[in-house]
């Protein structure tokens, strides 16, 4: 079951976060946006009651000749190790996907694996026009709006992400 994400669901989130990466940064960095009130659409996935996967969105502005494209800014998505290649983390990210575009997000932006994110229609080459502190093909951009990014921009990833 994918749900939103819950205050009472913070401490088995940070449990997952921990359990699915070999450092505490993403874990922190879910809770910096939090704080910071960034956390744009934040979901979990539950597996007999007990949170096994979640992803979250931030916002993220692309500034083009003076307008604002809004956009989203996809990190991190995790599941726990027991159930991983199980469909859950693709699952997780095809609900965000649905749920930014009805919010009316013109793009999501990831830094990812290359491998993983292009089936969900990910491309560094939707990317490579925007100003951003990352580039090659682990950046890559999904457009929910079409040639919402042909004009490029700069990009404003959320202040937790310290960038």
């Amino acid at each position: 079951m994918i749900r939103d994400a819950a205050p009472a669901d913070h401490a088995p989130i940070r449990a997952v976060l921990l359990a699915a990466f070999p450092t505490p940064d993403e874990a922190d960095l879910v809770e910096r946006l939090r704080a910071d009130g960034d956390a744009m659409v934040e979901l979990v996935i539950e597996d007999a009651g007990a949170i096994v996967g979640h992803i979250l969105f931030s916002p993220l502005p692309i500034e083009r000749a003076g307008a604002i494209t809004n956009a989203a800014a996809l990190a991190p998505v995790s599941v726990l190790p027991s159930h991983q290649h199980r469909g859950l983390g693709a699952s997780l990210v095809r609900a965000g996907i649905d749920i930014c575009r009805a919010c009316g997000c013109a793009a999501v932006v990831v830094l990812g694996h290359p491998a993983y994110y292009p089936r969900f229609g990910f491309a560094p080459e939707a990317a490579k026009a925007l100003d951003a502190p990352f580039s090659g093909q682990a950046f890559m951009a999904l457009e929910l709006v079409p040639n919402a990014l042909k004009g490029g921009g700069k990009v404003r990833y959320a202040r937790a992400f310290g960038l």
